[in-house]
């Protein structure tokens, strides 16, 4: 069976370049449904893009790779084709864009234009073995119990990372890369919480407070949240990217508030009650009570001189923390790395050395933060390898 282009993986990247490529194509995933990450993203509600979307979002080897596909199919064009489809939509926080209704909505849209373009797909279809030909590329797939060749001239890539590996993520498209001679740049679990080997915050499970999280890195104004197993939350998962072994994390837990002065003048009207009392009308009061016996919290507020307030409030803003580790992939939103970007044409997503191959989303070095930034660098590549696919 021969086709112009296959596509191996059946997810937002993958049937995104079906939708663009012309031709004869087809797209090939092992699991049972497409768009199983599309599917569970943003609680069921898929964060499909981000209003901010931009090169500064993006962490590669190469920061500059990403920026000519982001800038030829922007969030306003991903936007545009939504609501083509009448898929109502809100923003959130920091420029984060949610269906209304369903993430299944996003998925029956792709659907819908691979239809529209004539894309077939084939799923519970599992990939046996993969050779360059004179002419493109030879497949060997198994479906429905039946062995299948197939070939094409096209290849796209479309696999994912290692992320959530109960979904069925592998690193199938890091082998193939190496199999014709592409690098892969080391890979890690990204967006993703940290661990405390100590339990030390199984007593704080389901406290959240906005904070500001640090390393020498970088730094996020966001949500933390705390777990029994160590620190989730949006600030966390976005540190997480920047994060290495054995580093220590920095907590702000009063980012803005200007907590010294509300204290002393909750002292100058008559501060009689204990420190902690008035500290909890400004931080959670199981936070309070954890942190007491750590920064040396006694006595009434009336008592605490304006040295001792300061003190309290540099150690509030500056609490150092060394996690033993993240959740890794078992959680991961998305890898870290990927096949490196060196062996690939940003403007084409070809490989450099091997014509017709292509590669597109997660299985790219190209890493987004927290908020809609993956998909749309799905969106991005997806349209930038159809494009050239069809172009030639």
């Amino acid at each position: 069976m021969n086709y112009d282009t296959i596509i191996l993986g059946a997810g937002a990247a993958g049937m995104m370049c079906a939708t663009h490529c012309g031709g004869r194509a087809l797209v090939i995933d092992h699991a049972k449904a497409p768009g199983k990450k599309i599917r569970i993203s943003g609680g069921g509600r898929c964060n499909f893009t981000n209003l901010h979307a931009g090169p500064g979002n993006f962490l590669s080897q190469n920061p500059h790779f990403s920026k000519s596909a982001l800038a030829r199919y922007t969030q306003w064009d991903f936007i545009d084709l939504v609501e083509r489809h009448h898929i109502d939509w809100h923003e959130k926080t920091l420029g984060q864009l949610f269906c209304d209704g369903s993430s299944k909505q996003i998925i029956q849209m792709l659907l819908d234009e691979m239809a529209r373009v004539g894309a077939e797909l084939w799923v519970q279809t599992t990939f046996h073995s993969l050779r360059k030909t004179e002419s493109g590329f030879s497949l060997e797939v198994e479906r429905e119990g039946n062995r299948i060749s197939l070939t094409c001239r096209n290849l796209v890539l479309a696999t994912g990372g290692k992320s959530i590996p109960k979904m069925g993520a592998t690193g199938l498209a890091y082998d193939i890369a190496r199999q014709f001679g592409l690098k892969v740049t080391e890979t890690r679990a990204a967006l993703v919480p940290f661990t405390f080997s100590d339990g030390r915050f199984k007593d704080l499970s389901g406290v959240s407070l906005p904070v500001r999280l640090s390393n020498q890195r970088t730094s996020f104004d966001e949500a933390l949240l705390f777990t029994h197993r160590g620190l989730s939350g949006p600030s966390v998962l976005q540190l997480s990217s920047y994060w290495r072994e054995g580093e220590v994390i920095r907590v702000n837990l009063i980012p803005g508030l200007g907590l010294f002065e509300l204290l002393r003048d909750q002292r100058q009207a008559g501060g009689r009650k204990a420190l902690t009392t008035e500290l909890a009308r400004h931080l959670p009061s199981r936070l309070v009570d954890y942190l007491k016996h750590h920064f040396q919290m006694q006595g009434n507020l009336a008592d605490q001189s304006d040295a001792a307030l300061t003190d309290l409030v540099a150690a509030l803003s500056d609490w150092h923390l060394t996690p033993a580790g993240t959740e890794g992939y078992r959680t991961a939103e998305v890898t870290l790395g990927g096949i490196d970007t060196q062996g690939l044409s940003s403007k084409t997503m070809e490989a450099r050395e091997v014509p017709g191959l292509y590669v597109i989303g997660e299985a790219v070095d190209v890493t987004g933060w927290l908020g809609g930034y993956n998909f749309q660098w799905a969106w991005s590549s997806g349209h930038a390898a159809g494009s050239a696919i069809a172009g030639r």
